[in-house]
């Protein structure tokens, strides 16, 4: 069912006394609801396209549909089983399923076995762990109409599988969305799940998950003995569990999130993902920073051969033939000439289309390009040199806290030795002297500690920050007791939360809400009192975001919450500012467009770009 403003859209019953001889009359209510369907504000409930009228959404549906039955016949039940309760957020739920079916032999996938030295159909029943992590499989021998005769245990070498089944994470994004009744946690429909056998109890650790509706039936009948005991001895539950109380510290009330985006509501994460990429990687790319706000009204400006478009996709595609792998060898067969230009980047669009085998351009076609450029040499390169060099720093850490422990316990030492001396001093007169040797040699120690770390390159005092630098990846803050995650990234200044299907997102961008969040989070139950810990560790400890004009790496930085939306604020009031004057002098002059604070994406140049 095609949505308007995110909800869905329910057609009106024709009445039910109506004739077909009746005359009616057209009304302006019909007309208005007419026009409504025309419009361009409807929204593919199944794919996330936007901007369509409702018989574009209802085709754009249709297809969606159709592709979701695209996924190989021997992979439906290995993915619905993956999928049923699954508590993970869409995306990570996506990549979890991806990454099992890149593996070569798994449960549920049907391929061929040899057997008394012929080869036939089997399937995969159970993978066998043995000893030094080897692996055996229980294999179910498939007969005619397609039933198992016996089982046997066979080993990789084994088994021979038919062909590689692909399944594009954009496909599996399409069917678990086809596939599924509920999310958070993620249950399919009902015929799905009797037709491939997959379990319809819910599995008993799902007490510490999402909350079903069979928990919070016991928790309002009262059987939370363990709850109890637990809070009892002061220890965080799972918040779904927690039930008010007398004693409950007061808790402020939750600001509303902001949700005015410019892209679908749900296609934000894979917009982050991609501008977050470009960042951390950019010196890579060879492609100079730009903000998030520039990269999304970009997007949805109404001209399409944008400079920062442009340089995006061809400081992509340019990392993949640089790569040498098989973009670059797909090109090759094409005798294409390895330079994108302002001319031919959509050419080289279409290229990789052909090549990843899809037919139509979608909302996750830039995620696919980042998911090929995060398999690269030169990004997996610089991946390892970020990690050897977290550890590293990770090691001056754990040096400078035994120093200061070695320091602290000579201080200790000496003070002792010291106050033992002078009060033996009636009986022995060299005890000054004795207490003055020890204190000598403590501050010799603590120099030698103070040279040996000032031999690195960096400051003991800024090793936290080198660490945030050699981030290679985003993480959130932590969840709340709903499973909603929290998003802070280095200068972009807004708090972004994430609901725990990854269908809807919004932001915090004032001190006020980050003030109110924080003082609503519930400290007795586990998720929101590791959130609060988080946001209160760095809470006043950054610098203000976005303050050096040249980013070398963008990564979530966990506390520069406060600082960064009193700046964004500012920054806000003073776009306003200007587009108050713009207004006004366009009374005498007409403004030109560029001179809007949000069309400042037009004036993109890369300054990183190789000539």
């Amino acid at each position: 069912m095609p949505l308007l403003k995110r909800r869905p859209f329910f057609l009106l019953d024709p009445p039910k006394d109506l004739n077909p001889e009746d005359k009616v009359f057209q009304v302006r209510e019909y007309l208005n609801r007419v026009n409504l369907y025309r419009e361009r504000v409807w929204t593919c409930k199944v794919s996330g396209k936007s901007n369509l009228t409702y018989e574009e959404a209802l085709v754009s549906e249709h297809h969606a549909a159709e592709k979701a039955q695209q996924l190989p016949r021997e992979l439906i039940a290995p993915v619905l089983h993956m999928i049923q309760y699954s508590t993970l957020s869409l995306t990570d739920l996506v990549n979890k399923i991806y990454s099992i079916l890149q593996e070569d032999f798994f449960e549920g996938l049907e391929l061929n076995g040899r057997k008394d030295g012929s080869v036939s159909a089997c399937k995969i029943l159970k993978v066998i762990i043995g000893s030094g992590n080897t692996k055996m499989y229980e294999v179910g021998w498939i007969g005619q109409d397609n039933a198992e005769t016996n089982t046997s245990v066979l080993q990789a070498d084994d088994l021979v599988i038919r062909k590689k089944a692909r399944a594009s994470r954009s496909m599996l994004k399409i069917y678990i969305r086809e596939s599924t009744s509920q999310n958070s946690p993620w249950i399919i429909h009902a015929n799905l799940a009797k037709k491939y056998g997959i379990p319809t109890e819910p599995p008993k650790d799902l007490l510490n998950g999402q909350g079903l509706p069979k928990l919070r039936r016991g928790l309002e009948n009262g059987t939370t003995d363990d709850v109890r005991k637990k809070l009892k001895k002061g220890e965080p539950i799972d918040d779904l569990l927690l039930r008010p109380t007398a004693d409950d510290p007061s808790l402020s009330k939750r600001r509303p999130l902001s949700t005015d985006f410019r892209v679908p509501v749900d296609s934000v994460g894979d917009l982050l993902m991609v501008w977050d990429f470009c960042m951390t990687y950019g010196r890579i790319l060879c492609l100079s920073p730009f903000s998030l706000s520039d990269l999304e009204n970009a997007i949805c400006h109404k001209e399409s051969n944008l400079v920062l478009l442009v340089e995006l996709h061809a400081a992509l595609f340019h990392l993949l033939i640089k790569d040498g792998g098989g973009y670059f060898m797909f090109l090759q067969n094409k005798r294409r000439k390895l330079k994108v230009t302002l001319v031919t980047w959509a050419e080289y669009l279409c290229d990789f289309l052909e090549m990843t085998s899809k037919e139509e351009f979608s909302s996750s076609l830039s995620t696919e390009l980042v998911d090929e450029a995060i398999t690269t040499s030169a990004v997996r390169q610089n991946i390892d040199e970020k990690i050897d060099q977290q550890q590293a720093i990770a090691a001056s850490k754990r040096e400078l806290a035994r120093n200061k422990k070695e320091e602290h316990k000579l201080a200790m030492e000496g003070v002792t030795e010291k106050e033992m001396s002078q009060t033996d001093a009636a009986e022995n007169v060299n005890g000054n002297v004795n207490g003055q040797v020890v204190e000598k040699e403590g501050k010799e120690k603590k120099n030698i500690y103070a040279n040996k770390m000032g031999e690195g390159k960096v400051h003991p005092r800024h090793l936290g920050t080198e660490m945030e630098k050699q981030s290679v990846q985003s993480n959130s803050l932590g969840k709340d007791r709903y499973y909603n995650r929290y998003w802070f990234f280095r200068h972009e200044g807004r708090l972004f939360v994430e609901s725990a299907d990854s269908k809807e997102w919004g932001y915090y961008s004032t001190k006020e809400e980050l003030d109110a969040l924080i003082g609503s989070l519930n400290v007795k139950g586990i998720r929101e009192r590791a959130l609060k810990r988080q946001l209160d560790k760095f809470y006043n400890t950054i610098r203000l975001a976005g303050k050096k004009l040249i980013i070398p790496s963008i990564d979530l930085c966990v506390g520069r919450c406060s600082n960064a939306l009193e700046k964004r604020t500012k920054d806000v009031t003073q776009k306003m500012l200007l587009q108050e004057a713009a207004l006004r002098r366009s009374s005498r002059v007409q403004a030109q467009p560029r001179d809007n604070p949000s069309m400042l994406f037009l004036k993109y140049v890369n300054k990183w770009k190789e000539n």
